[in-house]
């Protein structure tokens, strides 16, 4: 299938492949794997910026989920990928999407120590008071984690 193909040229960095496959058909670009995950998706889990700027050029809906309701803000945040993440937030990402559980970006920014994600976030309109599903706020995960630097943060931002 072209899809495998592209997803194999999105995990191996191949950008000439990935092109062409998405010449030949641009309807690629909406293509799902086993997990769910869109182009988009797989190349900023493996923090590719030049890869994800393609796919993003190419038509990629910079909000779409995954099986989970994760975007790929959200998995770049978990990872601490700083650039992808100022690349899909410069290309329209809404800073305030909830998956399926209510985690947000900056949830999962706050929850995993990524301090310059939690303070970019914030600066681009992250609400520290959403709650997910278990009625915890980022600044209630921060806590939970023992990271009193992201937490007094949280605490200190406007919501």
């Amino acid at each position: 299938m072209k899809s495998d193909s592209l997803f194999n040229a999105i995990r191996s960095e191949d950008t000439t492949t990935i092109k062409e496959l998405l010449s030949e058909d641009p309807q690629l670009i909406n293509a799902k794997d086993q997990r769910g995950s869109t182009p988009l998706l797989l190349a900023t889990y493996y923090g590719y910026l030049g890869v994800s700027e393609l796919i993003i050029e190419s038509g990629a809906a910079v909000d779409a989920k995954d099986a989970s309701g994760n975007t790929a803000l959200m998995g770049v945040c978990f990872k601490g990928y700083v650039e992808v993440a100022k690349l899909l937030i410069n290309k329209g990402a809404d800073v305030n999407v909830q998956n399926f559980n209510g985690a947000t970006a900056l949830i999962y920014a706050a929850t995993f120590n990524q301090k310059e994600l939690v303070e970019l976030l914030l600066e681009k309109g992250a609400k520290p008071l959403l709650k997910d599903s278990r009625d915890l706020t980022a600044e209630d995960h921060a806590r939970m984690q023992g990271l009193s630097q992201i937490e007094n943060i949280l605490k200190h931002a406007a919501p």
